[in-house]
């Protein structure tokens, strides 16, 4: 249980105790390397917060919901954000934070600091966790420090973290973090030096920006680039940025300013800085014996050293790293931003313009030759908008999480979901087409004539307001199955007849009001945080709306590709066949696997993940494919192993949802809470385990769902996962 107050003591210490990171910064110390002054909190330290407050086991268990290989990359997002509030709410042990607050104020004051991660094995040769543990910039005051070196403890669970240890095959439960606080220094100019360039032999390369670092790691400051020969110091090549923007310390934490113009014009580094640098990264690895990935800052023109890691992607095994998708998935605050305009003004209206153009075609009257061109033609335009959909939307939907981290660390609730009640009321189209049908549904139960011969299935005394209302349907929503679309088929009209049974549900978070609920927001932050909460919030509405949306219109430009291809099969006489491709949901899975098979075994409990709160019990009905939602009935528990945007038109008839895909991003997830209808999501065979007609009780705070009584018997029986409670 030891706090390292020097440099020194940290370098007599083993990496176990301190870790990679604070361990290296003590070594270059001690050859005369200038480095910030720092204490480091050991893992000791650590391992004595988590058995003094039994987070361990709080933590484990949320892990252990689900087979950590069957989880997709939105249930990891869920876990690590439910892990991080527990942390957040979790206060140092007295004896703890007695001593730890005391070494920090004596040894920083109210001076700012940064928070870095130092974990045994972090920054090795072997491995590198660049970025995938949190550091934070410009933290005051030891009651500060110590709420984000909580924080920086919570990163050994986030998504990417947790991923890549299971790349690795390292055991997570045996995780363990120092944690470094060093002075802030803060730079005229900051950047990155490789003191051997990637694939490129006898060269270091150099990056820099005007001001603190984080712009440059995190991907929002473009950075200038030189190539430096290693061996003479000759500037080979120099890829200048357009500068615009510097990070620096703000009131709190850092924020993105205006570069002066003088500034703009020229770069960071001169010719002979450029070479200091490059000298300083090879003297690094002179130090360390292996090329080194340096981050430094220039203080009163001396060049300080924040840390330095060995380059771990010259290594053979790099061409099957896969960090970079894993990061890829967490964007800061500055670039969502920059990617939420590439999403409105180019992703967006270039899908929805080339659907259009590809439904006014007339398939038919195309010769045999011709159609299969266009067949191909329409291929290749829905691989470049899947594509893009999976480099750009997948990584947008970040925007949700990261509000959820600055509403929890801003409010700290009890319940981690808490700022998904702001979330809702938006125009999303699947909730415009759920509108559409209860007004159908609205118009039949005004005019018992009406509901009548419907009943009757005579359609001869229709009024034509409502026949007028049917075609607009079908042609303002072809994204639903094609009964549905038809307008006229007698399964369509019978599921009508349901939804007119009894008045709709009113979506929007269940009827609650959204805008007192963010006036209550911005009045519980800090003044000074107040315009930067507002962009969050409304960054974070704008990506849950696109995260359901962005599929529709990424099917739709689909749906125009596998038209295509029926007209092909019809001309062939070929029977149609399920399509071929994947679809956007399933290619972001992360480890999906079948399950294995099983006899004879009851469910009683099923554990999955809490994905819309409330409790609802209703007979289940379990919906295997789009054909059979037309049959669902009132108050029934919709089971299925995934929705998709097309099928959630169903969910306001439901009196909850269970799902086998996992996520509080999940289509079903998404709309169910803004029906305020109970949601678990994450139940590993979940269709197949629940049986039409059982009788259930789903509980969407705690993500349970209790078996009461059997149903229809299954034609097989199927695999229990170790997650079912029988």
């Amino acid at each position: 249980m030891v706090v390292f107050e020097s440099l020194k003591e940290i370098r007599e210490a083993g990496s176990e105790v301190v870790g990679s990171k604070a361990l290296s910064l003590a070594r270059l110390a001690e050859q005369g390397f200038r480095v910030p002054t720092a204490i480091c909190i050991s893992t000791e330290f650590y391992e004595a917060f988590m058995d003094g407050t039994r987070l361990r086991d709080r933590v484990l268990f949320e892990l252990g919901r689900k087979p950590f290989e069957e989880m997709r990359w939105e249930e990891i997002w869920d876990a690590a954000l439910r892990i991080r509030n527990l942390y957040l709410l979790t206060p140092l042990p007295a004896p703890l934070h007695g001593m730890l607050h005391a070494t920090l104020a004596r040894g920083f004051g109210e001076r700012p600091v940064v928070v870095r991660s130092s974990a045994p094995g972090e920054d090795s040769g072997g491995t590198s966790f660049a970025g995938l543990h949190e550091s934070f910039v410009n933290v005051r005051g030891a009651a500060e420090i110590l709420k984000h070196v909580r924080l920086v403890w919570a990163s050994l669970w986030s998504d990417a973290a947790l991923l890549y240890r299971q790349e690795l095959g390292l055991d997570v439960r045996r995780s363990r973090m120092a944690v470094i606080v060093q002075a802030l220094a803060e730079g005229s100019c900051s950047g990155v030096a490789f003191s051997r360039a990637p694939n490129r032999a006898g060269e270091a390369m150099i990056e820099a920006v005007y001001g603190l670092n984080a712009g440059l790691v995190d991907g929002t400051i473009e950075p200038d680039r030189w190539t430096v020969d290693c061996d003479t110091g000759r500037i080979m090549s120099h890829t200048a940025a357009r500068r615009s923007h510097a990070m620096a310390a703000g009131p709190s934490g850092i924020e993105r300013k205006a570069l002066e113009p003088a500034c703009s014009l020229v770069p960071p580094l001169a010719g002979p800085e450029v070479g200091a640098v490059c000298a300083l990264s090879i003297a690094a690895e002179r130090a360390f014996g292996a090329p080194q990935d340096v981050e430094w800052t220039r203080v009163s023109g001396e060049l300080i050293v924040l840390q330095s890691r060995p380059i771990t992607t010259l290594a053979p095994a790099a061409a099957t790293d896969k960090r970079a998708w894993y990061r890829s998935l967490s964007r800061s605050f500055e670039n969502l931003k920059v990617l939420r305009r590439r999403i409105e003004d180019e992703l967006i209206p270039g899908m929805r313009r080339d659907a259009a153009q590809l439904a006014g075609a007339s398939l038919p009257a195309l010769a045999d030759d011709a159609l299969d061109a266009e067949i191909s033609r329409r291929e290749a335009l829905y691989r470049k908008w899947r594509d893009a959909y999976w480099a750009d939307c997948i990584p947008f939907a970040h925007g949700v999480r990261l509000f959820g981290q600055y509403y929890n660390d801003q409010l700290q609730p009890r319940n981690p979901y808490e700022f998904m009640e702001l979330l809702g009321g938006t125009e999303m189209l699947s909730l415009k087409r759920n509108r559409a049908l209860a007004s159908l549904a609205g118009m039949i139960c005004d005019n018992p004539v009406l509901r009548s011969d419907m009943e009757r299935g005579d359609s001869t005394g229709w009024p034509p307001e409502f026949r007028q209302a049917l075609d607009a349907f079908g042609r303002d929503h072809g994204d639903v199955p094609a009964e549905c679309a038809s307008g006229v088929s007698a399964a369509f009209l019978r599921f009508l007849l349901e939804l007119a049974s009894v008045p709709a549900p009113v979506a929007g978070i269940g009827g609650r009001d959204v805008e007192r609920l963010r006036l209550a927001f911005l009045a519980a932050v800090p003044e000074a945080e107040r315009t930067k909460a507002e962009e969050m919030l409304d960054l974070a509405r704008t990506s849950h709306r696109w995260r359901d949306d962005d599929n529709v219109y990424l099917d739709a430009v689909e749906a125009q590709w596998r038209a295509a291809q029926a007209e092909q099969r019809r001309r062939r006489g070929v029977a149609e066949t399920p399509p071929d491709g994947p679809d956007s949901e399933v290619r972001a899975d992360v480890g999906e696997r079948a399950a294995p098979d099983w006899v004879g075994i009851e469910p009683r409990q099923l554990v999955g993940q809490p994905a819309g709160p409330g409790i609802a019990t209703g007979v289940a009905r379990v919906i295997e494919g789009q054909d059979e939602l037309l049959g669902f009935k009132r108050g029934e528990v919709l089971v299925c192993d995934a929705l998709s945007p097309t099928m959630t038109f169903v969910i306001s008839l439901a009196s909850a949802v269970v799902e086998r895909r996992g996520g509080m991003l999940i289509h079903g997830a998404i709309i169910a809470r803004e029906y305020g209808i109970p949601c678990v999501t994450g139940v590993p065979d979940a269709a197949r385990l629940i049986r039409t007609g059982m009788r259930l009780t789903v509980d969407g705070y705690l993500g349970l769902v209790r078996v009461h009584d059997g149903g229809q018997q299954p034609e097989a029986a199927r695999g229990i996962p170790a997650s079912v409670k029988g």
